[in-house]
């Protein structure tokens, strides 16, 4: 037997690892994203209420929160981010 990189033989387990491992991926830069935005609002001083932290932390879309990681730089009141 010859040795893999891969630690599953099968192609169907490497079909299946491989796709977990790319959704995991997407999973974490969305949390990554999720804390940048966070991040932000607080160093600008925004208390933020349990629902909007709920809100924030609980989108799994990258690309809205790309967008209110970038509103969140610029808005003068919380209610913007979400405008």
């Amino acid at each position: 037997m010859t040795s893999t990189t891969w630690p599953v033989y099968s192609p169907f387990a490497r079909e299946h690892f491989g796709r977990g491992k790319d959704e995991g991926r997407e999973e974490g830069k969305a949390e990554e994203a999720a804390k940048l935005v966070i991040l932000v609002l607080t160093a600008r001083g925004f208390t933020l209420p349990d629902q909007t932290h709920t809100q924030i932390t609980t989108c799994k879309d990258l690309n809205q929160l790309e967008t209110w990681a970038t509103r969140a730089a610029t808005i003068q009141t919380l209610d913007d981010l979400f405008a």
